[in-house]
This record gives structure tokens, C-alpha cells and sequence, in this order.
């Protein structure tokens, strides 16, 4: 039925790394751990899920360092375990490891401006452009769903793998990925039903 609920999934964006606090381009998953303002950003997420009472049946989490310490956090607070998911792993995104985004603006103004406009675009040889990004989460998501029918999920993970989320569940161009902008410890919420999906809430912070 239309209305009937297939999975319903609470994306936790991981705490804040020395790379994310300086806007910098990471698709590294040994390194950078979460910083102190991470961890606090983590518990003050987990002090959400409790007063909010988000119940789950299944955690997942991305295979990064940061993602990894983020989902033990929230799993010890659930008192359960977690499974970590290969395939939810962020944007490859090439020669521009390791650069802030005021570096590349510098750099090359007109190659972050086709990242924004192109999507389909793949600007280097060892990246993923926009578009293949958001299908490769977009699979990975369906087969999540699949897996999970009737469940609620928690899902630990970068902020880009839950922008194409939003992008793929609302059936958007791809081009507006980026006008989604996900904090580091904040909270997605987006319920999956038979043919469309609905988005609760998103990159939303506890103060």
C-alpha cells in the first residue's frame, strides 16, 4: 500500500574531526579520529535518541575510524552491537584529498564550480563524480531497505553518504546535493515506504 512504512532510518552524521572543523576533503577511513568537540558532539546525539526515543532493531555503521567510534558510542548507550557497512563509504574524491574547500576555491574556482553544477561530470580520474556518487549510495540504500523491512534502523555515517541519501529518497537532480547541508553529530531522519519516501527531519543539532 502506499502509506504502508517499509524501514525507517535515523542517520547519524559521526563527530567532528580536526579535518571537519576546517572544512577539509577526506575520503581516509584510519584518519582523522574524532577530536573532543566530536565526542561531545556524539553524546550529546545519544542524549537525543534517549529523550526522543528513537527505538532501533538494527545499527549500521560506515567502515571509517570516525564513523567506527561514533556508532561504539551510540551502540553502548543502546546496549547492542553494531554491523559496519562497506559499501557506505564517502565520495572518492581524488586530487583533492586533503584540501579545504577555501583551498580548492583558490586554487581552481571554475573546477569547484562544475562539482556544484555537473554532477555528472567526473573531474578526475580517481574521484566519483557527483551522479555516481549519489547511485552508488542510492543502491547501497535500497538494499538496506530491503533487508530491513518493518525495521527502524540507525545508520552511522559521513555527512555527503546522508546529502545523497536525502537526494535519492526525494528523487532530486542530482546538482542539489549540496544544498543540503549535514553537521558533523547531527541527526537525519527519513522514512521509506513502497514507491517514495519522506524526510522528518534533517542535519539537526542537539543544543
Amino acid at each position: 500500500m502506499y502509506f504502508d512504512r517499509k524501514c525507517k532510518i535515523t542517520f547519524i552524521s559521526h563527530g567532528a574531526t580536526i579535518y571537519s572543523d576546517e572544512f577539509r576533503i577526506s575520503d581516509n577511513e584510519t584518519y582523522p579520529p574524532l577530536n573532543e568537540a566530536g565526542q561531545e558532539e556524539v553524546e550529546k546525539i545519544c542524549e537525543f535518541l534517549k529523550k526522543r526515543g528513537v527505538k532501533n532493531d538494527v545499527i549500521y555503521s560506515s567502515p571509517a575510524s570516525r564513523t567506527i567510534q561514533t556508532a561504539k558510542i551510540i551502540s553502548k548507550m543502546y546496549k547492542q552491537d553494531f554491523e559496519i557497512l562497506d559499501d557506505l563509504k564517502p565520495r572518492k574524491c581524488g586530487d583533492w584529498n586533503g584540501l579545504t574547500f577555501a583551498q580548492i576555491e583558490e586554487q581552481n574556482p571554475e573546477m569547484l564550480d562544475k562539482l556544484i553544477k555537473l554532477p555528472e561530470e567526473k573531474l578526475f580520474e580517481n574521484c566519483e563524480s557527483v551522479s555516481e556518487f549519489v547511485n552508488r549510495v542510492a543502491l547501497s540504500m535500497s538494499k538496506i531497505v530491503e533487508k530491513n523491512i518493518g525495521n527502524r534502523l540507525i545508520i552511522v555515517t559521513y555527512p555527503d553518504v546522508i546529502q545523497a541519501a536525502i537526494v535519492s529518497a526525494l528523487d532530486l537532480p542530482h546538482d542539489k546535493m549540496f544544498r543540503f547541508f549535514i553537521n558533523t553529530g547531527s541527526a537525519t531522519q527519513i522514512s521509506y515506504y513502497d514507491s517514495w519516501a519522506s524526510l522528518k527531519y534533517s542535519g539537526y543539532v542537539p543544543i
